[in-house]
């Protein structure tokens, strides 16, 4: 068989020519294109979940006492630092 692009002699069961790198064949598979969330809407679901989180916490401090209340206000805390960092990590990856 012969490369379509320079012509060079190539194996029947060749998947890209070895000279120029051509594909023999078209593709099969076809990736389907992604719809990504602007940023704008990342920021509000990330803005979203704090303002729970500290609704939360506020919202525990006023009904326990004692130590409980401090333990939810750390507990709520620390979920809000985590959720800023998986998405910041997650903006990092793309």
């Amino acid at each position: 068989m012969q490369c379509r692009q320079c012509g060079t002699e190539i194996a029947d069961k060749a998947l890209i020519c070895y000279r120029c790198g051509t594909a023999t064949t078209e593709a099969k598979y076809h990736p389907v294109a992604l719809g990504r969330l602007s940023s704008r809407s990342t920021l509000v679901v990330t803005v979203l979940a704090l303002a729970l989180f500290v609704v939360f916490a506020l919202y525990m401090g006023r009904v326990a006492g004692g130590d409980s209340s401090r333990l939810a206000s750390y507990a709520a805390v620390a979920i809000a630092v985590i959720v800023v960092g998986l998405r910041a990590y997650a903006r990092r990856r793309r």
